[in-house]
């Protein structure tokens, strides 16, 4: 596999609806589902659920 099928970049955009959002990676193996993460939301002020989208 190539490097960019396995660990693909992705997006985690804000769902306190600020449009915030962080850039990563992730592995296709261990998560094949969207990530959710709870991360900082500097427009908001505080942490919120973070979503991956595609």
């Amino acid at each position: 596999m190539a490097r960019n099928e396995l660990r693909p970049i992705i997006k985690l955009r804000s769902t306190a609806g600020t449009g915030y959002t962080y850039v990563t990676r992730k592995n296709r193996r261990n998560d094949p589902d969207r990530l959710t993460r709870r991360k900082y939301d500097p427009v908001a002020g505080l942490h919120v659920d973070f979503r991956e989208e595609r």
